[in-house]
């Protein structure tokens, strides 16, 4: 099937999908996990080839980190639907009600979008979470994995769209694109695609930004950074910084830079050093952190890296004004967190912040759908408009506005022979 014909199939089963009650939903995405796990010899089999193939292609190490998709990745995910199955059905929700004169009531209410296009790289978890959460907020998918994925992705593309559909959702709804090719094209379809979620480098969300007319939503570089205040308890921060940096390195909330304030940096840097050095982490640091402690030297563009890597970039500031100014000039709006006991410098830090997600004494690592409790995530968005954060059920829909009247035409308020009321009423 061609990618024009299968955007078409996707939009006309999204129209369909729309309407579709939350039990029926509900049951397709369980049977997605069932099926998942009665599968799971063909999954884990589709991965090892991908891994091999990419292994002998020397694909770089944190993708194959990405890459891997193992039984207890798998159980990770099956956890994931059924965490999604719980939550409340996003569409037909009321956002507000009024009434415009008597017998004139405007209704605001929560609709899906339409089709999402999602590229993205590596991930194959990133394909259930993407297309489950698309099928609960009622939207069409077409999905466009990396080469490297090939395999699991149509191993897991397959076991989605059986179950889905024997379940009863609209046949189409879901399409896995498979050629760079389909990625261009896709790009040009503004007549079938609704959205557009790019999941890879920076350079690669600015290509499709440039070139397309598809509203973009996402993120590009994860440069997430852990500021470690005067007035942290030190321990804690110790703690915080190797989960940060060391939980899973290969991923986009994954600390890539430490400020310490240098009122603490004598002592907390010989610490921390010691607890990364367990992990193999390599640090970077600025002039004042290498006259307290041995590491090589951090660049300029060291602060502008997403290392996705065992590597850290250390600089120690004056002041917590100094480590805001920092974040905002080379942070990319992702995650950044403070360690520290005093209440009103927290606050101003994460007031003054210009990041999508902005924690106080706990890791970076926890800026994740799953983790919040929305039902994983599409992506996560350092964008201002729409939905900002990870974003779940609640950024894949839109709203529309209803109105039910009796007959009322516009000539007579035109005319003042009627008034508008404008009264709230009860959502």
């Amino acid at each position: 099937m061609d990618i024009r014909t299968a955007a078409k199939a996707a939009k006309r089963a999204a129209i369909q999908l729309a309407a579709i009650e939350t039990d029926l939903k509900n049951n397709a995405l369980q049977a997605i996990a069932d099926e998942m796990w009665a599968h799971k010899t063909k999954i884990l089999e589709a991965n090892e080839k991908d891994l091999d193939f990419s292994r002998q292609n020397n694909l770089a190490l944190p993708l194959l980190k990405r890459l891997k998709f193992d039984e207890k990745k798998l159980a990770e995910t099956i956890r994931g639907i059924e965490s999604l199955i719980g939550l409340p059905d996003p569409v037909g929700v009321t956002l507000s009600a009024r009434e415009l004169d008597e017998g004139l009531e405007l209704y605001q209410i929560t609709c899906p979008i339409g089709v999402i296009g999602v590229i993205f790289e590596s991930r194959p978890d990133a394909l259930v979470q993407i297309s489950t959460l698309c099928l609960k907020s009622g939207n069409g998918v077409l999905l466009k994995g990396g080469s490297e994925a090939a395999h699991t992705n149509r191993a897991l593309a397959d076991v989605i769209v059986t179950a889905s559909e024997s379940a009863g959702i609209p046949v189409g709804w879901l399409q896995l694109l498979e050629t760079r090719e389909d990625v261009k094209q896709m790009l040009k379809m503004d007549e079938s695609i609704d959205l557009l979620v790019p999941r890879g480098s920076n350079e690669f969300v600015k290509f499709i930004m440039d070139n397309s007319n598809i509203p973009v939503l996402g993120h590009a570089d994860g440069i997430c950074h852990v500021y470690v205040d005067r007035d942290a308890d030190l321990t804690m921060a110790k703690n915080i910084v190797v989960d940060a940096k060391c939980q899973y390195v290969a991923v986009c909330n994954a600390a890539e830079t430490l400020l310490v304030h240098e009122a603490v940096a004598g002592e907390f840097l010989p610490m921390v050093q010691e607890a990364l050095s367990q992990y193999e982490v390599e640090l970077r640091g600025c002039p004042k952190t290498r006259a307290i402690i041995k590491v090589n030297t951090a660049t300029e563009e060291d602060w502008r890296t997403e290392y996705l890597d065992t590597i850290l970039s250390v600089k120690v500031v004056a002041s917590t004004e100094e480590a805001i100014e920092h974040i905002n000039a080379y942070g990319s709006g992702h995650t950044d967190t403070i360690v520290t006991a005093n209440q009103s410098t927290a606050e101003q830090f994460m007031k003054l912040l210009d990041s999508s997600n902005v924690f106080w004494n706990c890791s970076t690592r926890f800026s994740d759908g799953f983790r919040y409790g929305l039902g994983a995530e599409v992506g996560i968005s350092t964008s201002k408009i729409h939905a900002r954060g990870p974003v779940g059920l609640e950024g894949l829909v839109i709203y529309k506005w209803h109105i039910r009247g009796s007959g009322q035409i516009v000539k007579d308020y035109a005319g003042g022979t009627r008034k508008f009321t404008h009264r709230s009423l009860k959502k």
